[in-house]
């Protein structure tokens, strides 16, 4: 009879501490989805910095032509020949460093795509994780109840005699 009553107080810690594990693994899932909602929007936002830079890029060579173009032209004529090369300059810097930019954004895009491919692999870990625990609780619940019955069996059974 003692032997029971500590075997049913150690089911009931068993699943007590089953249910807290499952609390515990809830929130970290939350907590998972969060980040990766977070990360998702980071994502849509880089790809839309990426595509205004990929535009302002084609803006700049589109610009970088005309000016050499008009370089050309206008050999002939100093002062506007200097005017033409500085301004010629200046926007092959802007052209570099919005490439630079650029490259810098899709590399942050592409470690977003890393993280995020990792977020998801932890959250399918944590979630098989989650029904691991939900299949013992079940398990351990069933296992209660038929230690239960058996019991009140057994008390049924002593009451009978």
């Amino acid at each position: 009879m003692e032997a029971i009553k500590r075997r049913m107080n150690a089911l009931r810690i068993e699943a007590d501490e089953s249910a807290s594990k499952v609390d515990e693994l809830s929130a970290k899932v939350k907590t998972l989805e969060q980040e990766t909602l977070s990360k998702e929007q980071e994502i849509t936002s880089l790809q839309h910095k990426n595509s205004v830079l990929e535009q302002e890029v084609e803006k700049l060579e589109r610009l970088h032509g005309e000016a050499k173009a008009a370089a050309d032209e206008s050999a002939q004529h100093g002062t506007q020949n200097e005017g033409l090369t500085r301004k010629l300059q200046l926007l092959e810097e802007e052209a570099e460093e919005n490439e630079k930019n650029l490259r810098e954004t899709n590399e942050k895009l592409r470690q977003t795509d890393v993280k995020a491919g990792h977020y998801e692999r932890k959250v399918q870990a944590l979630e098989a994780a989650r029904d691991q625990w939900e299949t013992k609780y079940e398990e351990m619940a069933k296992k209660y109840g038929d230690t239960k019955k058996e019991l009140d069996d057994f008390v049924a059974e002593i009451g009978n005699i």
